[in-house]
């Protein structure tokens, strides 16, 4: 039925064109009854259209340098979400290639550099008992020093460069046994700088690599006790959430240079710059072993001074 008809000639003024008009509007009856479904469904056909990017979402937020070999998910996309994807994983391929040639470098310059350094502690230990004068023993002795510390820097290195590889595989992990064990090494050095250990440590296992997991909880040891003041005190905790807290007194640190601890040779104050007592790697190294676990470790400083150094471990 034409729309045109039910409109009254008789109420329409002459030369207005109103009879006119509204019998046009049945040739815009299609379009509109169009522009309706095209709005009533592109929500349905875009959301059927981006279906795959969620999972291609969550694949890139789960990239990192323990599962570079990880790729985008091809067999349910196609057309340009499909070549997207494609494309994704050969920039992929290309980091993955980067990152494990910077890795082996840096496990191979290390391992070279084991060998000198050995045959200089030697010799400068055969100078120090064979005699040769003061200025020989001193200069043997500061000689010594550099090479610990040099050592120090190379043994660093590399477990930074196998914490980053990532696991080969993981067990069970005492972590309870493994905070005993690296406590009971520390029992002189805490006499030595007059402090007190408070320990809280709840049974706690683990899904890890015990050697690793042992060197992180050192390192968090240590920075406890090398960073401290005379008569303070270095706590200790195992638990659920955090897994291992280490907390100390000291010298306060200011909240807004605590995320710099965590990168390569950054220290805070003049004391930091120390290098006879390490190479500044501690806490660098304790971040790649839990990152290594799909852990995290955040630091804030204490109310009263010190740090307090939480690790979160699945």
């Amino acid at each position: 039925m034409v729309l045109g008809t039910f409109v009254d000639h008789d109420f329409c003024p002459k030369g207005t064109g109103c009879a006119d008009t509204a019998g046009g509007l049945w040739w815009t009856l299609p379009i509109v009854a169009v522009t309706v479904l095209m709005i009533s469904i592109r929500r349905p056909v875009a959301s059927w259209v981006l279906r795959p990017l969620p999972d291609l979402t969550a694949t890139v937020e789960q990239l990192g340098p323990q599962n570079l070999g990880q790729r985008m998910p091809l067999e349910q996309t196609d057309g340009e979400v499909r070549a997207l994807a494609d494309a994704v994983n050969r920039m992929l391929d290309r980091v993955a290639l980067g990152f494990e040639g910077q890795r082996r470098f840096a496990a191979n310059a290390s391992h070279e550099l084991r060998t000198p350094l050995a045959v200089q502690r030697t010799l400068a230990e055969v100078a120090m008992v064979t005699g040769g004068g003061d200025d020989v023993q001193r200069l043997a002795a500061q000689l010594l020093v550099v090479n610990e510390r040099n050592e120090q820097l190379i043994e660093g290195l590399l477990v930074l460069a196998e914490a980053d590889r990532g696991l080969p595989g993981t067990v069970p992990v005492r972590l309870d046994e493994l905070v005993d064990s690296v406590l009971a090494r520390f029992d002189e050095r805490l006499a030595e700088h007059e402090l007190t250990l408070r320990r809280d440590v709840a049974e706690r296992t683990v899904s890890g690599e015990a050697i690793l997991l042992e060197r992180l909880i050192a390192n968090l040891v240590h920075n406890a006790i090398k960073y401290n003041r005379p008569g303070g005190w270095v706590e200790v905790a195992v638990g659920d959430e955090p897994a291992l807290s280490v907390r100390n007194s000291g010298e306060r640190v200011p909240s807004e240079s605590v995320g710099t601890l965590f990168q390569p040779f950054r220290r805070l104050t003049t004391d930091r710059t120390n290098h006879r007592d390490g190479a500044g790697l501690g806490l660098s190294i304790v971040h790649s072993i839990a990152t290594a676990h799909h852990g995290r470790v955040s630091a804030v400083p204490g109310e009263d001074g010190g740090l307090r150094v939480d690790v979160i471990l699945p």
